[in-house]
């Protein structure tokens, strides 16, 4: 085996250990006395006594420090038994495993509703392989499929589906007719970027050598389509599986939303009663899930590939870049009416309540009131700045931990690994559990999950600096390999990996806003994009308004994400350095 790979497996390994260490040391890290949370909802009679709550603390066994509580907890797993509920007494086991199984059934469905809309777009980039045809974008269809968060989606289909035209039933899990509408908020998105993905590869495949070498040869169409929908398939296998992933930590909110007794609800609710072992429980089903993909899209991987390969024995298909009107007009006119609000509403104070409860729009008020007599529109531009800013600088420390990581080289492999494998909302959660919701906590469980593809990309191109000739001469005129690596390898670097740090800026405001949706970020009377729209869902059948404005804004950025990230995403090119 090599140095490499070698150290990329105990990079692994430690990671894994460190995480389910942390996971197991939940109660004793927590800044919160959790003893006190018990005494509460068991014995809300009793005084918070010193006494009494030594004795809690006793019976939980918190006195020994975090490893010995995690060492406790890790030994009752593997016996088959997660622990007892803080809150209720009973067994967490039972009650983690139902909400589970009704998180992977809704995960089913969504899954079958994301190859359906995956499948309706590529479709048209295999039709035109086979007519030997340049393939295009994935389009207009493309970016609107894409252009919506779970969170935000099921709402909207909530409002339209469920209250204005009662098709469906607005919350519950009873029946197939309960599934529909949560399924589609989840598997559409997921569909739309499965979609893009793979046309995006397939453009690039398309004008690789070997495939013009086939069609001289007399290959059949339909081979050649094979061939090059395999190879396609190979270069994105592992978003496909992180995606798959996404669709789990997805249904947090979208659970939320239609009062759905699943997995992400479980969380949310263990997270805001503190009840941790329920919290270790479920976050313990969500790691094997995600370890089960992981070998899933491994076996994938290699069937794609045709076998085990060695490191860089194949390049990823070439960038491909074409000019795609529509996404470029797409991202101008969504950047322009977002400012055109920002300014219009920066100059109004968000706070004040000096109108009339849930006022409709009118010329004083463009957006309306919200239930409590403030400006909808002063709200939702002063959010943009509470949004934008906390993802500035998370864009700003996922560079600057990316570049750290990057020169561990195989050794980072471990919490790259973990890190890209998880929700932002799982992420949430777990902050949230330490810390408390707060908008810090949001900002470091964001951060957690958006350094990894920038850190990759960092590897590639300090590997693609130092490997060029002037770079290379320097140590021979004496200058030291500390100076070389400060002076001219990272300031080469840098443009391209902060370009692409502002290329996934939206997106991160996206994941701000959907922990603010669901109680994880900012706190009120914060005028935050998620929390406006919490805020406001609940008047939605009589002033939609107060939900439309946050709305509209969240899906400007959308676009934005959408179109600003599609087929010209940064990619290591060939040869470069990769993880593991």
């Amino acid at each position: 085996m090599r140095r490499a790979d070698t150290a990329a497996l105990v990079s692994r390994i430690l990671a894994a250990g460190v995480l389910l260490t942390i996971a197991g040391a939940l109660p004793w890290l927590s800044q919160r006395d959790p003893a006190a949370s018990i005494l509460r909802a068991r014995y809300a009679e009793l005084e918070p006594t010193t006494e009494a709550l030594d004795a809690i603390r006793a019976e939980l066994g918190l006195d020994g420090g975090p490893l010995a509580t995690s060492a406790r907890w890790w030994s009752g797993v593997l016996r088959g038994d997660l622990g007892a509920s803080w809150v209720s007494g009973g067994a967490v086991g039972p009650g983690a495993a139902a909400a589970f199984g009704v998180s992977l059934t809704l995960a089913a469905f969504a899954l079958a509703v994301a190859l359906v809309v995956a499948v309706a777009l590529v479709a048209p980039a295999c039709a035109r392989v086979l007519r030997d045809r340049p393939v295009r974008g994935a389009g207009p269809a493309g970016v609107v499929l894409t252009a919506m968060p779970e969170f935000l989606l099921a709402s909207a289909l909530l409002v339209v589906f469920a209250v204005q035209l009662r098709l469906f039933p607005p919350y519950g899990w009873q029946g197939m007719v309960h599934v529909v509408l949560p399924a589609l908020a989840l598997g559409i998105p997921a569909g739309g970027l499965i979609g893009r993905l793979l046309v995006d590869a397939i453009s690039g495949v398309a004008t690789e050598r070997w495939v013009h070498t086939w069609r001289l040869s007399g290959a059949p169409r339909a081979v050649v389509l094979g061939g090059v929908l395999r190879r396609a398939v190979a270069a994105v296998v592992d978003q496909i599986g992180l995606v798959l992933v996404g669709i789990l930590g997805g249904a947090a909110a979208v659970e939320q939303i239609f009062a759905i007794p699943g997995l992400g609800r479980y969380l949310l609710g263990a997270a805001n009663a503190q009840d941790l072992p329920a919290l270790q429980a479920g976050l313990l089903f969500v790691a094997l899930t995600a370890i089960a993909v992981g070998i899933v899209f491994g076996v994938l991987r290699l069937w794609a590939w045709g076998g085990p390969l060695p490191s860089g024995a194949l390049a990823p298909p070439p960038e491909h870049r074409p000019r795609d009107r529509v996404a470029l007009v797409s991202l101008v006119t969504a950047s322009a009416l977002l400012l055109a609000i920002v300014t219009a509403g920066l100059v109004r104070d968000p706070y004040s309540s000096a109108h009339p409860r849930l006022a409709s729009p009118s010329w004083a008020l463009p957006f309306g009131a919200d239930a409590s007599g403030r400006d909808v529109l002063a709200r939702v531009a002063h959010g943009a700045i509470g949004t934008f800013g906390p993802a500035l600088l998370i864009v700003a420390a996922s560079i600057v931990v990316g570049l750290l990581i990057a020169f561990a080289g195989s050794a980072a492999s471990g919490p790259v690994d973990i890190a890209n494998a998880t929700p932002p909302i799982i992420a949430g959660v777990l902050v949230a559990a330490l810390v408390g919701p707060s908008a810090g906590g949001a900002v470091v469980a964001v951060l957690w999950v958006s350094w990894p593809p920038l850190a990759a990309h960092a590897q590639s191109l300090l590997a693609e600096a130092r490997a060029m000739p002037y770079v290379r001469w320097l140590p021979v005129f004496g200058m030291p390999p500390a100076v070389v690596t400060l002076r001219h390898v990272v300031p080469t670097a840098l443009p391209a990996l902060g370009r692409h740090g502002m290329l996934r800026l939206p997106g991160i405001a996206l994941a701000l806003a959907s922990l603010g949706f669901l109680g994880l970020g900012a706190q009120p009377p914060t005028p935050e994009w998620g929390l406006l729209l919490a805020e406001g869902i609940d008047y939605v059948e009589r002033a939609p308004w107060t939900t439309l404005a946050p709305a509209l804004a969240l899906v400007l950025v959308s676009v934005i994400a959408g179109a600003g990230a599609g087929p010209r995403r940064p990619r290591p090119r060939a040869g470069a350095a990769t993880f593991g």
